[in-house]
This record gives structure tokens, sequence and C-alpha cells, in this order.
């Protein structure tokens, strides 16, 4: 048995979430490898609606204008009725983007294809997915973990300092860890599949009988492919044909059609509906992450972008632990990712709900940009701040004009794995410059200016104010000038100390 030299971090299975991880630890110098069970990736388009909050992650792992120019937005709902008619609604209520929010619709990226652009993102910095690699087998001790794996040549054995768990929802390494998974069925079944057809157009997402869980069927053209999405209500039991021949019967039996052909079918599943939560997130060294942590009903899209978030929040985490940072710092994220899940399961189930109702609407929860952590161990600060941002929330965007006459925006401030330390109209630096910390300042006579006062509506800033934003894009603490020791207590907390300085926990 073949015997590897240690690494970091040992991610087991190469979804979005895994390749999220893969690509932030790569980007921050972190050893690691990136396993996946299935000889070849994944094939379908099961998770394909990429929420704005989840735009804003790609945007930072400079991955956003290559999915959107794989995909596209979501065509119109058409709604088909038994007289033949038909009518065209909006599926969210339409927003404008806006300084602080500029990501406002879902984008449709088939997730084979937003895997492929994050492969291809991760081959930038020099790794790669090892499919057909299966753990089999992991202890853990004080140390580390030591597990066991089986690939293309053989057994092995790999010692790391830390494996998470991002293998879906029959999780082998949850349930090795013997972290219960509760939660309920919920009594509905479903196909999906990706197919060629012909007999309906590509200007609009068709759907028949809604509402009639027994004859409902809808068919999405796929954004940046040839190919349409079904998905349908089946029967509880009993086998479903997914063949082309079985697919075009279905169809016609339920649009009530005989010129929709179904040519072929790249890809198709059948399954049962769940919603479920994991008790734990991390036992010790392992973690986990994505559908290995949570899985609900795909109504409101939420699947998918809730796991990459997940993995967007350990990420950052892990490497600062592994660079000197305190061990405290991981319970952050079940503290902090584990409230979001149980959240997103009522949101999905209620959507669910409405489906059943014949009602597609959604509103603003399902993008995600509400998300945040008030009540985190990580946010600093007063909940009785005065009409301003508070430590926890998002950070939002926000145009800015640099000194030399360019334009900039916040997000651009934030974009790498570093933290963002800016200062509104403040005159003493308030720290000194470290290692993993930009420091901005915005206001007259400085680098970057506010000219049209987006940063200051945004944050709620006044003159003297600083605002921490971690790597991940949320607000860690917002401090006045003369509270210099309380922010570098925080910052050498959470791995920011200066060099040859003392460290202070948070």
């Amino acid at each position: 048995m073949e015997e590897r030299s240690p690494i970091a971090v040992l991610v087991c299975g190469a979804g979005a979430a895994g390749l999220t991880l893969a690509i932030d630890l790569a980007r921050r110098g972190v050893p690691f490898r990136l396993i996946e069970k299935m000889d070849r990736p994944f094939p379908g388009s099961r998770g394909k609606g990429i929420q704005p909050r989840t735009q804003e992650v790609f945007e930072d792992l400079g991955i956003i204008d290559r999915l959107v120019a794989a995909g596209g937005v979501y065509p119109p709902p058409r709604e088909y009725r038994d007289d033949g008619s038909h009518a065209e609604s909006d599926m969210v209520e339409p927003h404008e983007p806006t300084p602080a929010e500029p990501y406002q619709l879902a984008l449709m990226v088939p997730q084979f294809l937003t895997e492929r652009v994050m492969r291809e993102r991760l081959a930038e910095f020099g790794h790669h997915v090892e499919f057909g690699c299966e753990l089999v087998g992991f202890e853990q001790d004080e140390g580390g973990v030591t597990a066991r794996l089986v690939g293309p040549a053989g057994e092995e054995t790999v010692r790391a300092r830390y494996l998470v768990g991002a293998d879906g929802g029959r999780s082998f390494v949850r349930g090795t860890l013997g972290v219960d998974f509760p939660g309920k069925t919920l009594g509905v079944r479903a196909m999906v599949a990706d197919v060629l057809l012909t007999g309906l157009d590509r200007d609009a997402w068709h759907q028949f009988n809604k509402g009639d869980m027994e004859r409902q069927v809808s068919v999405c053209p796929l954004a940046g492919t040839d190919l349409f999405q079904l998905q349908a209500p089946i029967p509880l039991e009993g086998e479903v044909d997914l063949s082309a021949e079985g697919l075009e019967r279905m169809v016609a039996s339920r649009t009530g059609r005989s010129g929709i052909r179904v040519q072929s079918v790249s890809w198709a599943s059948a399954y049962t509906m769940n919603a479920r939560l994991a008790e734990r997130y991390r036992v010790g060294r392992v973690f986990l992450v994505g559908d290995a942590a949570h899985i609900h009903p795909p109504t409101g899209g939420q699947g998918l972008n809730t796991s990459v978030q997940d993995a967007y929040n350990l990420g950052w985490k892990l490497a600062a632990v592994l660079g000197g940072a305190s061990e405290r710092l991981l319970d952050s994220y079940e503290e902090e990712r584990r409230p979001v899940a149980e959240a997103v399961l009522g949101l999905s189930t209620r959507l669910l709900d409405a489906m059943k109702r014949g009602e597609n609407r959604r509103t603003r929860d399902v993008r995600q940009l509400d998300i945040g952590y008030p009540k985190s161990s990580l946010a600093l600060g007063s909940s009785a701040r005065p009409g301003g941002l508070l430590a926890g929330a998002r950070a939002p965007d926000a145009p800015l004009r640099g000194a030399a006459g360019c334009s900039r925006r916040l997000f651009e401030l934030f974009t790498g794995p570093h933290w963002t330390l800016v200062g509104f109209e403040t005159k003493p630096d308030i720290v000194a410059p470290r290692r993993g910390l930009r420091i901005h300042k915005v206001g007259v006579g400085r680098e970057l200016s506010d000219e049209a006062g987006h940063l200051r509506e945004a944050y709620g800033l006044a003159p003297g104010e600083w605002v921490l934003v971690r790597p991940d894009g949320y607000v860690g603490t917002i401090v006045a000038s003369e509270e210099a020791p309380t922010l570098d207590s925080y910052l050498a907390g959470v791995g920011l100390a200066v060099e040859g300085a003392e460290v202070r926990t948070a």
C-alpha cells in the first residue's frame, strides 16, 4: 500500500462545493488533494440556477464573466391552459442592479458547464480533480486524519491535517463519522432529464398543468446548450421509463401534443424529495459541506448556491488556522452556516408547497443577498449601531473614484484571499499594515473618493469610521478611529497579528 507525503486538506467530492473549496485553497497556496470517486465529471444539469449572492462569490473567484458567457438568463415561464391559450409571467420580482447589489437576476448555467468552468479555473492554479479515486476509510487523531484511498493505481494511505466531506447526500464521510441526518421525506417524487427535442421553441420555459401533481410537466431550454431540461412529478412507487421513447410518451400524455419529439437523452434521474440537515458540521478535524450537510427540494434554486457558500465560508478559515490562527476559528463554520441551511430548508419546502398549488412566484429570499451572520462570534460590534450596517452583514458593493481618475468598485478591492479594511474620511492610521490585510482610505485627499455617496449610504459610515471586511465578503466589524486596540485584538484573533507581535485572541 503506497503512502504519500502529508497534505493540509483532503477534499472528498468534486462537485460545486468541492471545487469551490479547492479553488479557494489553491489561491491561498494551501496544499490539498481533491478526489472524486466517479470516473468522469457529472454530466447533468441538476443545479442550473446561480443566485446573485453566488454570482458575487464567483466574481471573487475570477469566473463570473466566464459563467455568464457559458450560460444566460432564465427564459420567461409560459403557462399553457387547457383551452390551448398561454400566458407568460416573470418568475421573480424584477429588480434593476444597484450600486450596492450589482447582480439581481438568477443566472442559468447547467451544472456540468458550471463545474467545467470551475475545473478550468482550478487548473490555472496548477491543480486538478483526481477522478476515479474513492475514499474507503479514515481515522483521525489530535494531529490529523489518516485516509485510505482506492484509485487507478491501487490503494494508498494519505495523511492530512483536515478532511472535508463534499461527497453528496449519501455522504460516506458523514456516515463514517456517525453524524445523524434527521429530516423528512416530503411525499414528492420527481424526474429530471437533459434531452434533445423538437416541437417547442427556446424562448420560454414551457409549463403544462401547473398545480396538477399527476399531469404537470415543464420543458426548459438549457442556456449555453442545445438541450432542454424536462421536469415532472412522478408516482411515488414503480419504475419510470427515462429513455427517449418513454419521456416522449410522458410529454405527449401530459401536454396533449403529439408534435414534441424527444430525440435523445444525455442525462436523466428519478428522485424522492427530502429535507434533511446534519446534526453536526464538524467532528474534530473532519468537516461536512454542501449536500453532505443538507439536502432539500430543488424549488427556488437554492442547493448548489448554498453548497458553494458553505465551501466559501470554510476555505479561508482552514487557511487561516493552517497559517497559525486559533483552532477556535473553525468552530465558526458550523455556527454560521448551519442556521443558513436550516432557513434554506424551510424556504425550499415552502416553495414546494406553493408549486403544488400552481404558484411559482419567487421573492427576494431566493437571491440570498440578505444572508448574514449577525450572531456569529466573528461579528464584533454593537447591535445598537444607529442607521448603519451591522457586523455580520453582507458587505455591499459601491462605485468609487481613484485619485488617478479611474473608476473603481469596492468589490474590486475585496477580490482576492485577503481581508480588507476601509477607512471613511479618517486621519490617522488605525492599525499597522500586515500580511493578509489590505488597507484603503476613502475621502478628500485620500486614495479613493466616494463621489456619489454610495459607500456612505450602503454602510452608514460616519467620518472617522473603519469597516473591516472578511475574505468571504461579510463585515467583521465597524469601529471608530479611537478603537484601535479593539481592532488590533480582533485581527490577531483571526490570524492577522503583526509579525513579531504577541497573538491575542478576539
